[in-house]
Formats: C-alpha cells, structure tokens, sequence
C-alpha cells in the first residue's frame, strides 16, 4: 500500500500557546487519527533557524492506495464535527501539504 507524509505548519493565536498544545496534542491528534488511512502523527517544536514558515510541525503518516480520498475523508470529518478545530489554531496561517514517498528511507 503506498504511503505518504501530510505536514502541517503551525501556530497558536498570540496568547493561547498552552491551550493549542494541550488541544493539538490531547484532542486533535486522536481524532486525525481516527480517520481511514491516517496511521501516525508527530509533532515537533522549531528549534532555530531564519526564516521558519511556523513554529510547529506535524507529520502526519499515511497509508492509502487512494491520498486524495483519504484527504477527502479527513475534511469531511472537519465538517461533520468529529474534528474539532480551536480557537487557539491561528488558521489564517497554517500550511498544509502531502507528500508521496519517492525513495527508500536511507540511514547513515
């Protein structure tokens, strides 16, 4: 079955960093996860560098034969409210993408 990495860049509205990190982690992982396809998720916290799009990424894990359908799943989870969305998720800034795996995982 194929598999694919949806990332996701994000940020907590000014204020409310503790209240998207305990939503993020306690509520909106397990019911991504709870979506047909969706396998496993990891966050992650900048560390440094110039010119980060966001502080926050998730890596999403997915397998699927069909990416767009599963994608599909998961917006019409947001819509039926299975999914729910905080306030505290600064949503005009978010960036979202999936990405196919092209290469075997290479280690050193």
């Amino acid at each position: 079955m194929p598999k694919y990495n949806m990332i996701v860049l994000s940020r907590p509205v000014e204020g409310h960093e503790e209240e998207y990190n305990d939503w993020y982690n306690n509520i909106h992982l397990p019911e991504v996860l709870g979506t047909e396809g969706f396998v496993a998720a990891q966050r992650f916290k900048l560390a440094g560098g110039p010119d980060a799009p966001a502080p926050y990424l998730a890596i999403y894990e997915v397998e699927s034969d069909d990416y767009a359908a599963s994608l599909a799943k998961l917006f019409e989870r947001v819509d039926e409210g299975k999914i729910a969305i905080s306030s505290a998720l600064d949503q005009s800034t978010a960036i979202a993408a999936g990405y196919e795996s092209i290469t075997e995982r290479i280690t050193a």
